[in-house]
Formats: C-alpha cells, structure tokens, sequence
C-alpha cells in the first residue's frame, strides 16, 4: 500500500487562520491582497506587493515570517503548491461512487492530517496557561454538545483516573445551573468544533459572570467562543459532506485534552502515580 498523503507542514491558508487574531493593520492589508489575487502575487515582486498592497516591504518580510517562513520567496513556493498545483483535498467531500478501500483512505488521511495541522495552529503560550489554570483550579467543569460532549466526558475520565474530581456537562440546562455557582476558583473548557455552540457559549458567559476561568478548545480563531475565553486553544480540521462531526475534529479535540491532562499529571509524577495505580485497582475486578 502507498503511504498516506498527508502534508507534515500545514498549508499556507491553515498557518493563515491560526495567525489571523495577532496580525496587525499592515499585515492584514497584505493578507487582503494575496486573497483577493492569489494566482498573481506568485509572479510579483516583493517590492510590488508592499506597493499594491500600500504597506511596506518590511511589513511583507514580518508577515511572512508571523506564519513561519524563511522570507517572501519561501511563502510564495508555498502558495504556489496550493493555488497552482492544489493536491487533492484529502479532507474532500466523499464521492456517491467511491469504494470503501477510497473511503478509507480519505478518511484515515483527513484524521492524520488534523493532527499535522493543530500541533501548528495550537499556541504552546496558550497551553502553558491552560496547564497552570487547572492545576490552580478549585473545581474544572468540561461543556460541550453533540460529538463535543462525549470530549468532554472523555476528559472527565483522563482526570478522574488521576484522582482529579471534575464535571462534565453536555446537557444545556445542566451547563447553566452548574455555571452559575462556580466562582474565580473554578475553570470551565468549553468544547466545541465552530466556536458557535449557544448552549455552550451560554453558559460560558454565566460562568465567566461568576469569575470562572474560560478555556475553549475550538477550530475557529474568529469563533464568539474565543471572544469570551480567556485562553484559547485552537484545533485544525475540515468537515465535509457526511463527514459532518466528523473524527477528525473530535481526535483534535482529544489530542489537546490528553496533552492537557499529561501536562498537569508530570507536575506533580510521583502523586499522580500513585493516584493512577489507585483507580487502575479499583476496578480491577471488572475485568476478565
């Protein structure tokens, strides 16, 4: 079997939307340009983008580097491969024709590349900040809805296995009443792939009235969700024709829970150990 194609180095448009929120007025006037003419700037110069663009060649030379290339020619190579030569999409709609063996190549392809892409897009600034709000945390409260619920309910699990007591909600009643007596002790990790779950961004907002800490965990940088977070930590994955809630958001979502819950356990190894042997034991007897 061939290998997977799956691209280790997200595209420019996924480095695109992880940096869009700390792009500064210049940069996104760049941005603007290069969308609007994507086959063109590939042939223009440097000094003729600042130009067009009416910014300046070293605000070019900075947003290149914002999105982690060596420089203008280094960006432009790589805007080349998709607006030029786009690979198929392996994240692409599946087609009424195609086999099982095509389904699940795409499938398997589209799960492997939402990894490649949100180790990139998630901040590891943000992480670190996530890691110390939980472990300061008084109670943590996971909400989420649909296919984001059962990552909430899996991140319950990791924490409790730990001997962490935490909550998770995926009922939109239950999320509003518990939100409402939480306090500036407590940290609520709202889950949700579009950033625009009501029933989760609701009761993000009463917890944040109580004085909660907010973490969100989504695939949007623009979503309402990250407005009324105070740390954010982003995810890359595509959904499609019946691929709707698809995997490949929830393995994202599960990566960074996991890193999450890692991260906290090595703060603290030999209690978190022990803690770990304590709840394996404990059910222990459930087990063939």
């Amino acid at each position: 079997m061939s290998e997977l194609n799956v691209n280790p180095n997200p595209g420019f448009f996924t480095r695109l939307n992880a940096a869009m929120p700390k792009l500064r007025d210049s940069e996104k006037k760049i941005v603007e340009f290069i969308q609007n003419n994507q086959e063109e700037i590939i042939h223009l110069s440097i000094t003729e983008v600042s130009e067009r663009s009416e910014t300046s060649e070293s605000s070019v030379v900075r947003l290149c580097k914002r999105l982690g290339y060596k420089g203008f020619q280094d960006m432009k190579i790589h805007l080349a491969k998709e607006v030029i030569e786009p690979v198929k999409q392996i994240h692409e709609v599946i087609e009424k024709d195609d086999t099982v063996r095509m389904i699940k190549r795409k499938v398997f392809q589209s799960n492997i590349q939402a990894l490649y892409d949100s180790v990139e897009v998630c901040s590891d600034e943000q992480l670190e900040k996530a890691v110390e709000a939980i472990k300061e945390a008084g109670t943590i409260e996971f909400y989420g809805s649909g296919g984001s619920g059962t990552v909430a309910l899996d991140a319950q699990h990791k924490l409790l296995k730990l001997g962490i007591k935490s909550y998770a909600y995926n009922d939109s009643i239950l999320q509003a009443m518990s939100a409402s007596v939480l306090s500036k002790n407590d940290v609520v990790i709202g889950i949700s792939h579009t950033g625009s779950s009501t029933d989760v961004l609701n009761a993000m907002k009463i917890a944040k009235e109580a004085g909660a800490t907010l973490i969100c965990i989504t695939n949007s940088s623009k979503s309402p969700i990250t407005t009324i977070s105070d740390i954010v930590l982003q995810t890359a994955s595509n959904e499609t024709m019946f691929r709707t809630d698809a995997i490949a958001s929830r393995i994202a979502q599960l990566t960074i829970i996991d890193i999450l819950v890692a991260s906290v356990a090595n703060e603290k190894y030999e209690y978190y150990y022990q803690n770990l042997q304590k709840t394996r034991k404990s059910t222990i007897d459930k087990k063939m």
